[in-house]
């Protein structure tokens, strides 16, 4: 295949499961949706309690205020706690709640369980394929991080 054709259908094959992973698992959950970005505020913050607002946004490749909106609107919804950095009175840090912790873990269990679901029903000539491809698709994700850096 082609290269270009090959991204194409790489892109949308993608895209297709991450958005029908998202759905799944968010139709199943107790609580309000959160949008992708909420959730992936939410990762980072878990897994850097203390990360401030502008290296929130350049470790999401997003603008300042829409980082900034997404805060403001987890913490209105019990999930991050906003506080002032002692280091610089100007920069607030940011802390999860229980409650994040709590969302994340369940949403990560969720997506576990639909996914190995799906990946059992496969053959074991896709299992396969899949597996194969692995290697190569943390590459692609690793160049693109890397590019985005760079710019």
């Amino acid at each position: 295949m082609e290269p270009e054709r090959l991204a194409d259908d790489l892109v949308a094959a993608l895209i297709g499961v991450q958005r029908l992973i998202r759905r799944r698992v968010r139709g199943g959950m107790a609580a309000p949706p959160l949008r992708g970005a909420e959730v992936e505020l939410l990762r980072l913050v878990v897994e850097r309690p203390g990360i401030g607002v502008s290296d929130a946004a350049k470790e999401l490749y997003l603008a300042g205020n829409s980082v900034s909106t997404l805060v403001k609107h987890l913490v209105r919804d019990g999930y991050l706690i906003r506080e002032t950095d002692p280091a610089d009175r100007r920069a607030a840090r940011l802390l999860p709640t229980e409650a994040a912790r709590a969302r994340l873990h369940d949403w990560r269990e969720r997506r576990a369980a639909l996914v190995r679901g799906q990946v059992a029903r496969l053959d074991e000539a896709d299992r396969k394929a899949l597996e194969v491809a692995l290697p190569a698709l943390r590459k692609l994700a690793e160049n693109l991080h890397e590019e985005a850096e760079e710019t």
